[in-house]
């Protein structure tokens, strides 16, 4: 029996499709060929509840669906109260080699159930508000409610303290100059325990800190932050690392301090040192078996090393690296027709829209899309239920409208991804083609 969908969480995931994007929510009612995970992933969430923490790898190439699955994982995770973030590595904007930027994008991108990144505030309000409740529920005294407040900020944070005193001193000017009325200097500190850089001295001269946040001491906030989470009722974060395969591209210095931090940070999950911690990385296979990728730093390739020589329906959910294999033309239209129930259940006419965008139909658009593509399924889905949900709004207003008559999906360079433009231009390696000659390239002499 299917659960009822509401209006705005339909409209939040065609929304999101109309405009090419993967959505934030909602991509249980979009999952396709993730069955044989879901069990994994449960037990996996489950152990981060109970204190555990997991590190996980996804390779597949673009548009096989790693961006879909890791946001279906962390919606799984949302549902069990849990937090998440998703960070894109980027050798500008977040190098993995500095740890810090890490942080701070982890801080910026933080969402829970309730709330939308940056989720810090909140989180963190609520953690002095379990510290109040627990303290007056101890025996405390509402006129010593400060000092127990501080007592419980200690004793919980004592091994974060060890390795990041300065978390806890942040933390504590937070609460004082909030109490205090000084919105300013309470946003200020907060901005520096997200990881902020170029904070005001005179805000840090008040929480106790002294400069910004560094490559070392980022580990100890992320170990502080989920202290506060698992206070706070989130007894877990999901933590993903988009796009890992950038590293391939960085200057060979920085990639070699990359895929050594990438290798510190697997250590640390299975030390134990994370409680709470679920570490996705996300990559395609060139990064996990190329020269340039995880193979240049021995020890982080032995860490990944996972067996895929057998046939992909028995791969192991339960390895350390899963691989996503991506569409076929049957999968697209499993996935086109999904879409199209979830557009005609909020639809002004769902009966016409069901009709004339019957199965046939969406499967004949999956070939289409594909074919402009030079047939190239796994680059497909995009730009296939963005035509899929144009289609169906024009079905929806017109009632004259007949897709097969009035439209034929053509592809604009100025809507297409750079993967995209290649797989128009033939530069791709499609199944059954074989690679594309060097000479086929024009090079403007």
């Amino acid at each position: 029996m299917s659960v009822p969908v509401s209006a705005a969480r339909r409209r939040e995931v065609i929304d999101a499709l109309r405009q090419g994007a993967v959505p934030q929510a909602g991509l249980d009612l979009l999952a396709v060929g993730l069955g044989r995970f879901e069990t994994t992933v449960a037990d996996e969430l489950g152990t981060l509840a109970s204190g555990g923490s997991v590190f996980k790898a996804v390779r597949g190439e673009y548009g096989s669906g790693k961006t879909f699955f890791t946001r279906w994982l962390a919606e799984q995770a949302k549902r069990r109260g849990m937090a998440a973030a998703e960070v894109q590595v980027s050798e500008n904007e977040t190098p993995l080699h500095r740890l810090e930027t890490v942080y701070r994008r982890l801080t910026e991108r933080l969402a829970t159930a309730s709330y939308p990144p940056s989720a810090l505030r909140p989180v963190v309000d609520a953690w002095f508000y379990v510290l109040e409740e627990d303290a007056l529920a101890a025996g405390a005294e509402p006129s010593a409610l400060d000092e127990a407040v501080e007592e419980l900020l200690a004793e919980r944070l004592a091994e974060v303290s060890r390795s990041a005193p300065t978390f806890a001193a942040a933390l504590r000017g937070y609460r004082a100059a909030s109490a205090a009325g000084d919105a300013a200097t309470a946003d200020a500190i907060l901005a520096w325990l997200g990881g902020q850089p170029n904070v005001a001295a005179s805000a840090r001269r008040t929480a106790g800190v002294r400069g910004d946040l560094d490559h070392f001491g980022a580990l100890g906030f992320v170990q502080g932050l989920l202290a506060v989470l698992r206070d706070s009722g989130h007894p877990g974060l999901v933590l993903v690392l988009d796009e890992v395969e950038t590293l391939q591209r960085v200057r060979s210095d920085a990639r070699d301090k990359a895929l050594n931090s990438l290798r510190q940070l697997i250590d640390e999950v299975h030390s134990g040192r994370f409680p709470g911690l679920y570490l996705l990385i996300t990559g395609t296979p060139a990064f996990f078996e190329g020269p340039q990728g995880a193979q240049r730093l021995a020890p982080l390739a032995q860490r990944l090393a996972t067996d895929f020589t057998g046939d992909p329906r028995f791969d192991n959910p339960r390895a350390v690296q899963i691989r996503l294999p991506g569409f076929t033309l049957s999968s697209l239209g499993e996935l086109g027709t999904k879409v199209r129930d979830l557009y005609a259940g909020g639809a002004s006419s769902p009966g016409r829209v069901a009709s004339v965008v019957d199965d046939a139909y969406v499967a004949d658009l999956g070939r289409a899309v594909t074919g402009e593509l030079g047939g190239q399924v796994g680059v497909a889905p995009r730009l296939f239920l963005r035509k899929l949900v144009d289609v169906m709004d024009r079905v929806d207003q017109f009632a004259d409208f007949d897709p097969r008559r009035h439209y034929a999906p053509t592809l604009s360079s100025t809507e297409l991804t750079e993967v995209e433009r290649n797989a128009v231009a033939g530069y791709g390696t499609p199944p059954g083609r074989g690679a594309v000659s060097a000479d086929a390239v024009e090079l403007d002499l």
